[in-house]
């Protein structure tokens, strides 16, 4: 299984995630508040990521076109709801429901 790193607000925590399983939905398995508004559908880009370490796969049309959108992002930033985990990786959460102060929206399907 897959091992995963992650910076939070709150420190870095190490799981083992599902093989294939969405990140965002690993991350918040494992206790971290994640945000992710649109239910994972690649839309609003609450559930961004920079990945720090890592293959996290191609990034498809749909993100693609989402983060174009925003100009002042890390060419490292994806979208968690997007990566599926299918390799070792550490990467960097940069909104948690706790810090935005606002629920974290409605869990993505897998």
């Amino acid at each position: 299984m897959p091992q995963v790193i992650a910076e939070t607000a709150i420190g870095t925590i190490s799981f083992e995630a599902e093989q294939g399983k969405k990140l965002v939905l690993a991350l918040e398995d494992n206790g971290v508040d994640i945000l992710h508004r649109c239910g994972g559908n690649a839309r609003c880009t609450t559930c961004r990521v920079e990945i720090v370490v890592g293959d996290v796969g191609a990034m498809g049309p749909d993100e693609e076109a989402i983060l174009s959108t925003k100009g002042d992002l890390a060419p490292n930033t994806r979208l968690s709801c997007q990566i599926r985990c299918e390799n070792d990786m550490e990467v960097k959460v940069i909104n948690q429901a706790s810090v935005a102060g606002i629920d974290a929206g409605t869990r993505p399907q897998d």
